[in-house]
């Protein structure tokens, strides 16, 4: 992957754009037969996408995820010998190493970066309720963060408890512990994580705003520096954009999963290369992993480690991110790859 010359350029892949459409009066022989197939192929996507939700719980894992890549994709993954970031993922879905489940708990997690990096690096905890009641709640800050342990996506921030109730948090947490990550995402290392409810500080920058989402991928060299691609979302629980970065912080002319990107490129931290320097060591050891960071007025906080981001699904702007990231994954030293298909 390079750096494109006309860096801060917004990616105008063929996916992310609106289709190109025509009047009658322009084409008039073909909008008609145009329109009814594009009509078709959204019938059969929709049925497919609803055929594939009706059966997802009784499906095999390889059977789903392979299902899943295609509709999301595009194409049919190859799982006996994986090429692309997607297929590799794909493969470390079905064959995760046994420390994953461990580094994957949101809660348990927080061992092993006190001991990488240090306590001044975790977001602080309000609380790890065995049962969330009213006393837990009334006992919670106006502002903080309710989150779960066992997936992705379980986050409520709260910016003042006067904007939502007890009862509505409670309903939301039981939801939460109800849902079996593993079985949504097929992600196997998740089976084993035992779902918790816990509190964190809401983290807000000088203006009141929450802090972007560094999410840091780290591919390590057999020699040199490692290469590291660097997605930032930002405004996350408002109109978010996902941004594509260098280790250089030159903006990539890349999208994926579906987010917009800027209009501009964001500035590059202040303590960019302190950001660097704990993402590689949280990712020591580890193979391949996406190292999430939260940087903001000089300050560094842990968010997660992910070992299979997008579970193997994301589609981006141009296949040829998706092969040259597979590329780089294989290519990494073998002792750290961990890729069981690659051979690794």
């Amino acid at each position: 992957m390079s750096t494109p010359n006309d860096v801060g350029r917004r990616t105008q892949g063929r996916f992310w754009s609106a289709p190109k459409t025509h009047s009658a009066a322009e084409n008039p022989d073909t909008s008609s037969s145009k329109s009814g197939r594009q009509i078709i192929a959204k019938s059969v996507g929709w049925l497919y996408t609803r055929v594939l939700h009706g059966v997802k719980y009784f499906l095999p894992d390889s059977a789903f995820l392979f299902l899943s890549h295609r509709r999301r994709v595009g194409r049919f993954p190859n799982l006996v010998k994986p090429a692309t970031f997607n297929e590799i993922i794909l493969d470390r879905c079905l064959h995760p190493d046994p420390l994953w489940s461990v580094l994957a708990d949101k809660l348990a997690v927080r061992e092993y970066v006190r001991t990488k990096i240090g306590e001044k690096h975790l977001i602080p905890l309000l609380a790890v309720p065995d049962v969330f009641t009213q006393d837990v709640f009334d006992a919670l800050p106006d502002a903080f963060v309710m989150k779960a342990n066992h997936g992705c996506g379980f986050v409520k921030v709260v910016r003042s408890k006067a904007d939502v109730s007890f009862v509505e948090l409670q309903q939301l947490a039981d939801e939460w512990l109800r849902t079996d990550f593993y079985i949504a995402s097929r992600e196997r290392h998740y089976r084993s994580i035992k779902p918790k409810i816990y509190f964190e500080k809401l983290l807000t920058d000088r203006g009141g705003k929450v802090p972007a989402d560094y999410k840091i991928n780290i591919f390590d060299r057999v020699q040199g520096e490692p290469v590291v691609y660097t997605g930032v979302v930002s405004d996350r629980f408002g109109d978010p954009r996902h941004d594509f970065y260098d280790t250089q912080w030159n903006r990539l002319d890349i999208a994926a999963a579906g987010y917009p990107c800027s209009e501009d490129p964001a500035p590059r931290p202040a303590n960019w290369q302190e950001v660097l320097n704990v993402a590689a060591l949280l990712s020591e050891g580890l193979g391949y992993v996406r190292v999430d960071l939260y940087a903001y007025d000089d300050g560094i906080f842990f968010g997660e480690l992910t070992f299979t981001p997008g579970a193997g699904v994301t589609r981006f702007s141009r296949d040829s991110f998706d092969y040259e990231w597979g590329q780089l994954i294989r290519t990494m030293p073998s002792s750290r790859a961990r890729c069981p298909a690659c051979g690794s």
